[in-house]
């Protein structure tokens, strides 16, 4: 009997988890613990996956020369994308007015929210960690992302006995790692299973999304599919020309994980294997490039911050200038990059937006009862951003693809 590939059995557990959260909700609490288990089996490989793949990385790319190419050419990439989604999110908002007439009566309260005034200084700063154990507890993925490209560079410094030991250390871990990942993958379509089940049951009701909140939705929705379908894969066929539906083929398995989980660093695992097994990516390539996407690289995120931003001033009759809209596209490009690779991760870093032009932060409530699943949507695009980004370094470093 041939057996059912990964992605399948992905598409397969998601119809089910819909099904199961629309007609069995009274019994959610049998399945809802698989997706629970499965969430934390992922966030308890993500640091010491990213951190040994990071320093395997720049080991393995060799000297310092080498690494300031790829990380150059990385950073360009993941700044020039996000800059395209944020642009085409505020075309479309500007240009469908969805905030105009919202009614507010759907706004809810939100525990908790707060922005900080030095919020993008802050990120900048806190980067540097001042404990890297407690950066590893607290997940602070910047900072560990720091730490592991600086010790990464300075193994290729030392002695030839202790940088090779320590190369095959971390490579060693990295095997290791990448083994308990494809452990824990198996029971992707479980987990997917329980996570959709829950989400569904929970849902608003259809009441919710009627209206102008049903307009802003299409806006993200419009927005981003423009960036995935269109801007992402002109810029692989010109860039790094290659065929952007065969590598679209080659992610649907992390894809539909990003979309189900709603968390790019979550579905970092799957995303490297498939950029390595399908698309051919190199792992000197793939270990640099995807885990410091699924920290700093968010397009989606970016997009929908810019989106909301002018949904919530069009919705309290506030006009915002060209003058605003440009601190908009720089405040959401920062604060996507201080977002974490988590769930509504974006959801708190729109109030650092809306403090920066002066909206109010209650407005954040307008989007709440839709937030969740648009960040679904919006998650899917960060992934797929990464994995582009993933194919273009590597065509731009001679490498021969299988797409």
């Amino acid at each position: 009997m041939k057996k059912v590939k990964l992605h399948w059995q992905i598409l397969i557990g998601l119809v089910f988890g819909v099904l199961y959260g629309l007609f069995l909700s009274p019994y959610i609490s049998y399945v809802d613990w698989m997706g629970v288990v499965f969430l934390r089996a992922l966030k308890m490989i993500i640091i010491p996956l990213i951190l040994s793949s990071l320093i395997s990385g720049i080991t393995n790319i060799g000297n310092a020369e080498n690494l300031g190419r790829l990380g150059l050419k990385t950073i360009i990439y993941y700044m020039s994308t996000s800059i395209i989604a944020i642009v085409t999110g505020l075309f479309f908002v500007n240009l469908i007015k969805p905030g105009v007439g919202a009614d507010l009566g759907l706004s809810k309260t939100v525990e908790g929210l707060t922005a900080s005034d030095g919020s993008l200084s802050d990120t900048l700063i806190n980067i540097v960690p001042t404990n890297i154990f407690d950066a590893f507890s607290s997940g602070q993925m910047l900072s560990i992302i720091f730490f592991a490209i600086i010790f990464g560079y300075f193994i290729t410094q030392v002695n030839k006995k202790s940088s090779i030991f320590l190369t095959d250390f971390f490579n060693s871990t990295f095997d290791v790692m990448m083994k308990l990942t494809m452990f824990v993958i198996k029971f992707t379509p479980l987990g997917i299973f329980g996570i959709v089940a829950k989400s569904v049951s929970e849902a608003p009701s259809i009441t919710e999304f009627a209206g102008r909140m049903g307009i802003y939705m299409l806006t993200v929705l419009l927005s981003l599919f423009v960036h995935a379908f269109i801007s992402l894969p002109i810029v692989l066929r010109l860039v790094g020309k290659v065929n952007p539906r065969w590598h679209l083929k080659n992610m649907t398995t992390p894809l539909l994980t990003a979309f189900s989980t709603s968390s790019s660093g979550a579905t970092l695992p799957l995303t490297m294997t498939a950029i390595e097994k399908n698309s051919g990516v190199s792992n000197k390539i793939s270990s640099f490039t995807l885990p410091l996407g699924a920290t700093i690289n968010m397009d989606g995120t970016a997009l929908y911050e810019c989106v909301a931003a002018i949904f919530i001033a069009q919705a309290y009759g506030i006009d915002v200038t060209i003058g605003q809209q440009i601190i908009i596209v720089i405040t959401a490009l920062l604060a996507s990059i201080g977002a974490a690779g988590i769930p509504m991760a974006g959801l708190v870093m729109i109030t650092v937006i809306l403090s920066a032009i002066g909206l109010p932060l209650e407005g954040v409530g307008l989007i709440l009862a839709v937030d969740q699943l648009l960040d679904m949507f919006r998650t899917t695009v960060n992934v797929w951003s990464d994995s582009c980004g993933a194919v273009i370094v590597a065509k731009s470093e001679g490498e021969k693809l299988n797409i």
